[in-house]
């Protein structure tokens, strides 16, 4: 069967639906949307908008109201919902949820940010291991995965309008890239990146200067599948045009029996 899958940091979810999100959602009309940075509880929104274009909404906030928090869309029921990855800290910010189809599993996940400061860097580099654990864990039982999110690092340098100035800038530290290379290296395929070898694609700016109409970005999220799925990938695209946030949308089709 194929599936339409796409990935969206959408800064705040009430925002995003402000600036026309359900539009874009309807004309897109993906199988399946993950959600970053939702920034809302779940009683603060309508879900029957949702409902109303055939989707089912599975959330996991923040508990800290107007932080963080991810979610799935789905036109397709789940077989088993999971919310977390069995950390209180990292639990509590509302950074990944987890649905099984089948024999396949979808995941958002919303890595933290280390902008704000050292304390955040090190939480970020801390998440980096334990989410890297969570899911060579999960792959023993379950080997076909679709990770979806932002990972808040660009991997190489085509990935950021200006590596050399940002080479000391969280985002783009040796550390973090590292962490990156090894885990696409341990069986896992950044889609965008394995049809698209061209520079200037990006899925992040900065609001300050005129960043996205200069196109001057960062390629911070991601959708990744698992290695045994690449060749039942058909497309993996960047949606600049859609304007809800200060990130845009990723998107991919794939075939999974």
């Amino acid at each position: 069967m194929k599936y339409t899958i796409a990935t969206y940091n959408v800064n705040g979810i009430r925002s995003a639906l402000s600036k026309g999100l359900l539009d874009w959602l309807n004309a897109t009309n993906p199988d399946m949307l993950c959600l970053q940075e939702l920034k809302s509880q779940e009683d603060q929104l309508d879900l029957d908008l949702f409902r109303q274009l055939g989707y089912e909404a599975y959330l996991f906030p923040a508990e800290k109201k107007g932080y963080s928090g991810v979610g799935i869309l789905t036109k397709h029921k789940p077989d088993r919902v999971l919310k977390g990855l069995g950390h209180d800290l990292y639990d509590y910010e509302g950074r990944s949820i987890r649905l099984d189809f089948g024999d396949w599993t979808l995941i958002s996940t919303y890595f933290p940010s280390g902008s704000s400061g050292d304390d955040r860097q090190s939480v970020k580099m801390e998440f980096l291991e334990h989410y890297q654990n969570y899911i060579y864990e999960l792959k023993k039982e379950r080997n076909n995965l679709v990770i979806c999110g932002d990972f808040n690092i660009c991997h190489r340098p085509i990935d950021i309008h200006n590596p050399i100035s940002n080479a000391k800038s969280s985002g783009f530290l040796p550390e973090e890239r590292a962490w990156m290379e090894q885990f696409l290296n341990n069986g896992f395929i950044d889609t965008f990146r394995h049809l698209n070898k061209e520079p200037h694609h990006y899925t992040w700016w900065s609001f300050r200067a005129g960043s996205r109409g200069k196109n001057l970005g960062w390629r911070i999220d991601y959708a990744c599948i698992s290695e045994n799925m690449k060749d039942k990938l058909n497309r993996a695209v960047i949606l600049p045009e859609a304007k809800h946030s200060d990130h845009c949308p990723v998107l991919i089709e794939i075939d999974i029996d």
